[in-house]
């Protein structure tokens, strides 16, 4: 070797060195890429994102545009004198429980829940929410109520969040008999869980049979569930031989299991649809969805005793006469199926002439959200924002499976609409119409679904357990024709999740 000649080792050392660059640089660049791709703008709007999911069917117009129609026309009527009228009014402060301690969290005229609403089929309803201290202004979401698009109270799609010192008017027609609910649908994951909530109950035009109706609103704050803000036992004096209809809602984020104790009961509703011809059952519970409303019927024994609604975690609603003794709070091991629950009836459409059909494909994945690097909720295997946006035009039969692979079970709940389930793991409903706006799909299961398309809008469809929707477990479903002028994000600081 000449003394001109490189060093051998030195020349092997210096190639090792570009060869582990190179090599850095080649897993760094994808990674680098699927940063700056996963990044949000801090204002977007809804109609940006997502991936365009004709269903099958051919564009009939376009989603956007000048000729669209935008959400905040889609509005109940306006001139029309209400006949239940409402005001609200919204704070940040301290909720104190009944039998339990004070927690900080929200309240809607000064308590958790906040009050009844409740209307007769057909009725007219204002609701004016006024923000009095709520630091990230709130909205009101009328939960399984299908109102026009404008009343859905979903910050930065349907309005803007309510700042504090503002208000806002809802107006719709109570349209559907049932059991429903209202909650903020601001930085929900943590208005909702920090109480700002109430309950709604449609009563049917015509008078129904004679029973004692009741809600019992179970929510959970910091650890201590509750029935209608009491930590516990709760008691509803009513006459031995009493029917009496128990609308039980379920506002957490996670399902629940609800049951009587001391009589037979039947399931005669869920999310706000009665069931065909329904049966008594006995020392068997039923699945409250997050989000989920179920209407339990059950006669207080005319022996004077007393019947126990239990809901889990220590809290139960006691319902007899004065005096009478409840029988334990323990769950049965058996729940019951609504799959083949009650007995068929027609469905007002031909779900097997579906028009549009989606698939919703949950998983988990490695990946970045808006930057930050985790394991993230999938749809259809792209995470947020790359997530479906359904299309749909008014009128469609609408057919959509929904699987689940991601390891947990997610309350999934579609806004505007109720749908009827159609199988589950490929085992066709044997029973009543099961209609849902809430329906818990468990980890390893498939449902198929079906609904019309009657109620134009840009509605969300997510998980109800609102900690994942935050975490980007959410999709929309959209008309064609039908655009929003609204933004997330923006100067309120609209933030629907």
């Amino acid at each position: 070797m000449s003394a001109s000649d490189p060093p051998t080792g030195g020349w092997r050392a210096h190639r090792r060195a570009l060869a582990a660059l190179a090599a850095t640089v080649a897993l760094l660049a994808p990674l680098g890429w699927m940063w700056w791709g996963s990044l949000i703008p801090g204002t977007y709007s809804v109609m940006d994102m997502g991936l365009v999911d004709l269903g099958g069917g051919a564009p009939h117009s376009g989603h956007g545009g000048h000729d669209a129609t935008d959400v905040a026309t889609l509005t109940g009527p306006q001139t029309r004198e209400p006949d239940v009228s409402v005001t609200l009014v919204a704070r940040q402060e301290t909720v104190e429980l009944e039998n339990g301690p004070a927690v900080d969290g929200y309240t809607l005229n000064g308590s958790s829940p906040g009050p009844e609403i409740r209307a007769t089929q057909g009725d007219l309803v204002e609701v004016t929410l006024v923000n009095e201290s709520v630091t990230d202004g709130a909205t009101l979401h009328w939960h399984g109520v299908d109102v026009p698009n404008a009343e859905d109270g979903v910050a930065g799609v349907t309005q803007d969040a309510v700042e504090q010192g503002s208000q806002h008017v809802y107006r719709f027609v109570a349209e559907d008999p049932g059991t429903y609910w209202y909650h903020s649908h601001q930085v929900s994951h943590e208005q909702v869980r920090g109480g700002l909530f109430g309950t709604v109950v449609i009563e049917p035009r015509a008078a129904g049979a004679d029973v004692v109706d009741m809600v019992a609103a179970v929510h959970t704050y910091d650890g201590r569930r509750t029935v209608n803000g009491r930590v516990g036992e709760s008691w509803d004096e009513v006459p031995a031989g009493t029917t009496v209809r128990v609308r039980v809602v379920n506002t957490d984020s996670g399902p629940m299991h609800t049951w009587v104790a001391g009589a037979p009961y039947t399931v005669v509703a869920v999310d706000g649809t009665d069931l065909h011809r329904p049966t008594a059952v006995e020392d068997t519970t039923v699945l409250v969805t997050a989000g989920g409303r179920v209407d339990l019927e059950v006669t207080v024994p005319r022996d004077g005793g007393a019947v126990r609604i239990g809901v889990g975690a220590g809290a139960s609603l006691v319902v007899g006469s004065a005096g009478a003794t409840a029988p334990g709070g323990e769950q049965p091991d058996d729940e019951l199926d609504l799959l083949s629950y009650g007995e068929p009836a027609p469905l007002p459409f031909d779900a097997d002439a579906a028009d549009r059909s989606f698939d919703y494909s949950i998983g988990r994945r490695p990946g970045f959200v808006d930057g930050r690097p985790g394991l993230w909720w999938s749809v259809n295997g792209e995470l947020f924002p790359d997530v479906p946006m359904y299309v749909v035009a008014e009128g469609d039969v609408v057919r959509m499976t929904i699987e689940n692979h991601s390891g947990d079970v997610h309350p999934m709940h579609l806004h505007g609409h109720h749908a009827v389930v159609l199988s589950r793991d490929g085992v066709e409903a044997s029973g009543s119409p099961w209609w849902v706006d809430s329906l818990d799909v468990r980890d390893g299961e498939t449902y198929e679904i079906a609904f019309l398309a009657d109620n134009p809008g840009i509605w969300m469809d997510h998980c109800h357990n609102l900690e994942h929707a935050a975490e980007g477990l959410v999709a929309h479903l959209m008309y064609e024709g039908v655009t929003t002028s609204y933004l997330v994000g923006g100067e309120v600081g609209n933030s629907p999740e």
